[in-house]
């Protein structure tokens, strides 16, 4: 039988260690590394693509929902945290499992029996975690070329769509994610970014000016002197906003 190779991520130390000692009874484990903030498990998920993932919400860095948003990870997660708050949408979500500090070794191994039924049947997906959270954050997190970045919000001039990426432009620079242009609108603070083409989403605060096209059509001209095309739809929406 092939062991599960598992990841540890919690940035205590103490939390850490009672997973390990928790797992001692687990012959089919394989302890492959250990994390302590965000940024440290987007890089070893990225790079070790473990089997099974102990991941912690409230972490420096990056939290647990950025960490999984960033390594596009839909599998494999069962969640250790002292914040219950956020139980019914990793449930909702169809998380493996929610274990709230402190959990018992009865508790942990319920969990670890549901993670095995779940990975040891290959005709079972655990569907993707996404979540509200998002809306709470004040940033993007886009993993590029081996390499993590974090992307404010208000650095943020316009994002567009580019066949299964998106291309961020932000600062003078561009990232390119693989997300959908729908799903990274949902990530956004509405009162802030507005949808004005099936093909983008503008900043407000990084838009210059409306111009008029043709008789019938807007673009956008941004600060950043990009241009873009304005839908009607998006023309509704902007001078909504405005």
């Amino acid at each position: 039988m092939n062991k599960l190779r598992t990841l540890i991520i919690d940035d205590e130390e103490l939390a850490r260690r009672l997973i390990r000692e928790y797992l001692k009874a687990h012959e089919d484990i394989d302890i492959i590394g250990e994390c302590e903030n965000g940024l440290q498990a987007v890089d070893a998920i990225s790079d070790q693509q473990p089997d099974l993932v102990f991941l912690d919400i409230q972490m420096p860095k990056l939290n647990g929902f950025e960490v999984l948003d960033a390594t596009q990870r839909k599998q494999g997660v069962i969640f250790t945290t002292a914040y219950d708050q956020y139980a019914l949408k990793a449930f909702d979500q169809h998380a493996i499992d929610y274990l709230l500090k402190p959990y018992s070794q009865q508790r942990f191994d319920e969990a670890l029996a549901k993670a095995r039924k779940l990975l040891r049947q290959a005709d079972e997906r655990v569907p993707a975690l996404i979540t509200q959270q998002s809306q709470q954050c004040q940033r993007l997190v886009v993993r590029d070329r081996g390499q993590t970045f974090i992307i404010p919000f208000e650095q943020i001039d316009y994002i567009e769509a580019q066949d299964d990426y998106v291309q961020i432009h932000y600062a003078g620079k561009s990232l390119m994610k693989t997300q959908s242009l729908s799903d990274i609108e949902k990530q956004l603070p509405l009162e802030h970014f507005v949808r004005i083409h099936r093909s983008a989403i503008i900043r407000l605060p990084a838009l210059k000016c409306l111009e008029r096209a043709s008789k019938d059509s807007y673009q956008a001209v941004m600060h950043c002197a990009a241009v873009l095309p304005v839908s009607r739809s998006g023309y509704d929406r902007i001078k909504g906003m405005l």
